[in-house]
């Protein structure tokens, strides 16, 4: 028998993704996002709702640009820290030890060090009520290559993400494979 929880943000998993942009004076600046998730095959697009207290939020709005970068789970320490501390007051890549990149597509920066990054271009805004949530269409997808497979792309084995927990604020790691996608379903 299930029991009612109410209406919460409880879905599992949800993202540890590191948003990166730049301030009015060119600084760089990520926050951690656990709102957000691909939606939009075509063009390729990634939604992350944010607050409008957020530093980022502005960043976005100024710079009509963004990334998500995809921690390892070697690097969960750093994305916890960035989602509690504040921009305004820190520069969170000098205090992290870690990269800020500039993108050559999108004037928004990357973490060097971590392994996936998706730069987008800001194409629409929706106000939902606490939060705001930015579209951006994907124009590159960069990856280590040591975490690309036989057919280039990026397998999760080797990316490693961090997953989020959100109502009991608890971090995990990917998980074992279990399948190969629309095909063990062919078994039933």
């Amino acid at each position: 028998m299930k029991k009612s929880l109410g209406p919460r943000t409880l879905v599992y998993p949800t993202p540890v993704f590191v948003i990166g942009t730049y301030d009015k004076t060119g600084k760089a600046n990520v926050m951690t996002a656990a709102w957000a998730g691909i939606c939009c095959s075509a063009p390729p697009c990634i939604g992350v709702s944010l607050r409008k207290a957020t530093y980022t939020f502005g960043n976005i709005l100024d710079r009509k640009a963004f990334t998500v970068n995809i921690p390892s789970e070697d690097y969960i320490k750093e994305a916890d820290f960035f989602g509690i501390a504040s921009g305004r007051e820190i520069d969170k890549f000098a205090a992290a030890g870690l990269t800020p990149a500039k993108s050559d597509l999108v004037d928004a920066p990357y973490v060097k060090e971590f392994p996936l990054v998706l730069e987008c271009k800001l194409i629409k805004t929706i106000e939902i009520g606490l939060h705001t949530q930015f579209i951006g269409e994907i124009v590159d997808v960069k990856a280590e290559e040591n975490v690309l497979g036989p057919d280039d792309l990026p397998e999760m084995e080797k990316v490693k993400p961090a997953l989020f927990a959100p109502e009991t604020r608890k971090y995990y790691g990917a998980g074992k494979f279990l399948g190969k996608a629309f095909s063990i379903g062919r078994e039933l």
